[in-house]
């Protein structure tokens, strides 16, 4: 099992009501990313966000600069919503982080669980799934061959220009990012495509049958099996102490839920009785020591059925930056545990 580390690159204000300057909040990222890398993590993804609580607009970007302070650890959108996007312009940015980083780029594609970017590039939410669809078949074209012909209804066809640069990696690994509909677990399996599933709340196993889907598709569709994999997204935080954990996370996660969830109409705000229930040994975060969160890793390894990757968001809301050092630092001796 790979462990990494996801950010949107919270940009909240603290419980003081005080936020840093932008410049360094971008700064402190790349501490954390190049600790991540020392510590001997696997993966450091940048989730794409177009929203004044974040600063990862543009994930291709940060992974650019990242892979510039890193030696091994891979570099992945977490996710980039490719319905908003251009799929020539994603396949070339993250060629070039590819480049960059010598063959460390990864890009997990998504609809995005927020639509601000759609009014902002110009598309119509009511062709949400079918822009979707019809952009993951040409970036997955285009990484087949530099000059393709291809057609479709929402983006301009393409009649054999070439599409520079090109990658190291032979092909540029395209992950799935997926919520809870069968339909998304499924399409992944039919395409192909490594598995990354969000997993925010609630007991993991539920996902069980909605991941023995994709298996079961993707073994059907007659892809190899030993390319076939499943990873998860999921939020967590780690310290000294399993109480000092819940203590820091549980604020941050509530403002930032709060805020969300009325935005959602989702009612009442989180109390600390229900994140503690999702910290539970069954529950979907993991919070708390090293010991603690390894537990939960080996955990969600058996109740899925074999997870091949898991990035923790250490950052759901704006958090001290010497906190969440502490917490990557961590992170590394909980990924040793969990992979003896």
């Amino acid at each position: 099992m790979q462990i990494g580390i996801d950010s949107f690159v919270d940009y909240t204000p603290d419980a003081a009501g005080n936020l840093v300057p932008a410049q360094q909040r971008m700064a402190d990222l790349m501490e954390e990313i190049a600790l991540a890398d020392k510590v001997g993590l696997a993966a450091f993804g940048i989730g794409e966000h177009h929203r004044p609580d974040y600063l990862a607009s543009s994930p291709s970007t940060i992974l650019a600069a990242a892979a510039s302070i890193t030696k091994q650890i891979r570099l992945q959108s977490s996710v980039t919503v490719l319905s908003s996007d251009d799929p020539v312009r994603v396949f070339q940015q993250f060629a070039t982080v590819d480049l960059i980083s010598n063959g460390r780029a990864e890009i997990v594609v998504g609809r995005g669980s927020f639509t601000e970017s759609y009014p902002l590039f110009g598309f119509d939410l009511k062709h949400y799934d079918e822009l979707f669809s019809e952009k993951l078949d040409l970036l997955l074209k285009l990484r087949e061959q530099a000059n393709i012909t291809w057609e479709g209804q929402l983006r301009s066809s393409l009649n054999g220009e070439g599409v520079y640069p090109r990658p190291v990696q032979q092909k540029l690994p395209v992950w799935l990012g997926v919520g809870g509909t069968p339909q998304s677990f499924a399409r992944a399996g039919v395409l192909g495509l490594p598995l990354m599933v969000a997993i925010i709340g609630g007991e993991p196993h539920r996902f069980r049958p909605l991941i023995d889907l994709y298996r079961k598709v993707y073994l059907q569709a007659g892809h190899p099996e030993q390319d076939m994999k499943v990873g998860l997204h999921v939020l967590g935080f780690l310290a000294d102490t399993d109480k000092q954990a819940g203590d820091t996370m549980f604020p941050v996660w509530q403002r930032q839920f709060a805020k969300i969830g009325a935005e959602r109409g989702w009612g009442a705000p989180q109390t600390r009785g229900q994140f503690d229930g999702n910290a539970s040994p069954t529950g979907a975060f993991f919070v708390g020591t090293p010991d603690t969160v390894a537990t939960k890793l080996k955990y969600v390894d058996e109740a899925l059925g074999g997870v091949d990757r898991v990035n923790i968001q250490l950052t759901s809301g704006t958090l001290p930056h010497q906190d969440v050092m502490q917490a990557i630092d961590l992170l590394g001796t909980a990924a040793t545990a969990a992979t003896k």
